[in-house]
């Protein structure tokens, strides 16, 4: 009974010393990857046995060729142990890896619902106060002439075209995002897509004299959803007239390389902040000072206009990027040729 106690004391001091210096080493990698913490736990493991069976072997004078036989066996045993615990290791960090950016994206996604929420409160309770206040007037007979009469019925269709398309933006958006977008891809034109967009933005452009430049010939055609590219040219061409200053530039151009057709929209708005520049495609963003419509008539913006158009983008299996060059900045979309 007192060899089995002094045995067990042995084995303890001996895989003590071992589990406090492993303690340390883990302190010192604190900052690593889970693998190695993983990795360094079962080599812990594996050299307190060892040095367990080291000590009892020296202190119960175990012969030479019995103590190499004991060491054989735990060094081969540690080996699997390591090798299981590699490949183990790698699938828990990988896992771990994955979690956490799963919980980020969930809390960059929450974060972008409270703000969207905030915003399309906003926007729609403005409208709505001026539509009932001009509604009450006219119900009440205070405005009687003719011309603010016209007046008011004017601005209750503007006020009540802004809330259409604000809602539109959001069935859109909720369509996107609930994976419920339905391509019908066609070989499309991007020329005649480009053309469409030119004209509908056209009256914007002219009342805030901006010059709208675009390339006669050279258009690639592209494979996807016509509707879904003519709301992505036509969402990148409103955003670059909507920032860019009175007598500025928009410019449109397209072409196709590397089994892919690129398109850009550039602008002089005066360039997007660097810090904003991987926000600008984010839910109800609507930028700085730098980027806030000079003129009243440059349209509300619900902030989902480039949401859109990255949510579009990639369900045609391309991708979307913004930087600023020379006096302003440069949207460029790629998709498959």
């Amino acid at each position: 009974m007192k060899d089995t106690l002094l045995i067990g004391l042995y084995a303890l001091l001996a895989g003590g010393v071992v589990g406090l210096a492993g303690a340390g080493t883990l302190k010192l990698l604190r900052g690593r990857s889970i693998l190695v913490h993983v990795l360094v736990l079962i080599a812990v493991t594996v050299l307190a046995v060892v040095a367990g069976v080291a000590t009892v072997a020296q202190a119960m004078f175990l012969s030479a060729h019995d103590l190499w036989v004991v060491l054989v066996t735990v060094t081969a045993s540690a080996l699997i142990s390591l090798g299981v615990g590699a490949v183990f290791g790698s699938r828990l960090a990988a896992a771990a890896v994955w979690a956490q950016a799963a919980r980020d994206r969930e809390r960059h996604l929450e974060a972008g619902r409270r703000e969207l929420v905030a915003w399309v409160s906003h926007d729609l309770r403005t409208p709505l106060a001026g539509l009932r206040a001009m509604a009450e007037a006219l119900e009440d007979g205070i405005i009687a002439d003719a011309a603010t009469v016209d007046e008011y019925h004017r601005r209750i269709r503007v006020e009540t075209d802004r809330m259409t398309q604000l809602v539109d933006d959001l069935f859109e958006l909720s369509r996107i995002n609930a994976g419920a977008l339905r391509l019908m891809p066609t070989a499309v034109p991007l020329g005649e897509v480009v053309s469409d967009a030119l004209a509908g933005v056209a009256p914007l452009a002219a009342r805030r004299r901006i010059h709208l430049v675009a390339a006669d010939t050279g258009w690639p055609v592209v494979r996807g959803g016509e509707r879904e590219l003519a709301r992505i040219v036509s969402n990148l061409l409103i955003n670059s007239v909507r920032y860019t200053p009175e007598d500025g530039t928009v410019q449109i151009a397209a072409g196709q390389e590397h089994g892919h057709v690129w398109l850009t929209v550039s602008d002089t708005c005066g360039g997007i902040p660097e810090p904003d520049l991987t926000r600008v495609f984010d839910v109800a963003f609507r930028g700085e000072r730098a980027r806030t419509p000079a003129a009243a008539d440059a349209g509300p913006g619900g902030g989902l206009g480039l949401a859109i158009v990255r949510g579009l983008v990639e369900a045609h299996g391309g991708r979307v990027g913004v930087c600023n060059v020379g006096r302003g900045c440069r949207f460029e979309v790629q998709l498959p040729a």
